[in-house]
């Protein structure tokens, strides 16, 4: 569903800025795989979701979606295959457009274009009984402008809008991360929720160890632009963020005080 082959790519080549963000890396997911990525500031996991979704282009290596290589395409033109939610609330919505203006938008994000009607009844009904699944009265709120919406009210919409289509890749990127802890844990067990229901195949960034090691089926760990350890699902089972310190830690030598000075 998901290939990376060899991804290089620097930034600030042959300057004393230059900065590899990601070295040679590799990366497969089946379909229906939920992978989570822990590491360190500047180990590459935001570069490494840019490349798949065609904010960047690799210097070099292949990047191929759902059995189609996508290396050279421009974002826009990945968007049909590809849903993302950001670490900031604000983004990935449209705050001066309602909810069910922003709902349209995503609906036709893998359509072909035409000059029908953006949100008829027939939508317009669809829309509210998906907005129930998020339990927040959302689906009594159609006409509300987005940017009114609380912080957790949008990544939760955020998130429906990305995986309306049922994405051949869903990218969350560090999602909760600017929530408070009920609204996190709100999202976290929707986010659980929708890819299970909807057997997305999800890639998901986080800094919140107890978080990467609950969901999803394997876990990355990444450092230095590289893909430094990976846990099967039998082996994710048995971790505990205690271990997976003291894994860090034997990869790289070095001591960490804890979970969030290896994360932040």
């Amino acid at each position: 569903m998901l290939h990376l082959e060899h991804i290089h790519k620097v930034f600030n080549e042959g300057t004393p800025d230059e900065k590899i963000a990601l070295n040679q890396a590799n990366l497969t997911l089946h379909k229906g795989d939920f992978v989570t990525i822990i590491g360190s500031n500047g180990a590459g996991k935001s570069t490494l979701m840019n490349i798949i979704s065609g904010v960047h282009s690799p210097d070099m290596g292949k990047v191929v979606i759902d059995n189609r290589e996508v290396t050279v395409l421009p974002e826009y033109r990945r968007a049909r295959y590809i849903g993302r939610v950001f670490q900031d609330p604000m983004a990935g919505t449209a705050p001066s457009m309602t909810i069910e203006e922003n709902l349209s938008i995503a609906y036709c994000r893998s359509k072909r274009r035409t000059f029908k009607k953006g949100v008829t009844k027939r939508r317009r009904d669809f829309f509210q009984e998906a907005l129930q699944t998020l339990h927040l009265g959302l689906e009594n709120r159609l006409n509300a402008k987005v940017g009114l919406l609380s912080g957790g009210e949008r990544q939760a919409l955020s998130l429906l809008m990305a995986t309306f289509t049922e994405p051949a890749i869903l990218l969350l990127d560090e999602h909760t991360a600017a929530l408070d802890p009920a609204r996190a844990a709100l999202i976290t067990n929707l986010t659980k929720e929708i890819v299970a229901t909807k057997e997305l195949t999800t890639l998901m960034v986080t800094h919140n160890m107890q978080q990467a090691l609950d969901l999803g089926n394997k876990l990355l760990m990444m450092d230095k632009g590289g893909i430094i350890r990976e846990y099967d699902e039998q082996e994710k089972r048995n971790l505990t963020v205690d271990k997976l310190l003291d894994e860090f830690q034997k990869i790289k030598g070095e001591q960490l005080v804890n979970d969030r000075a290896l994360l932040s």
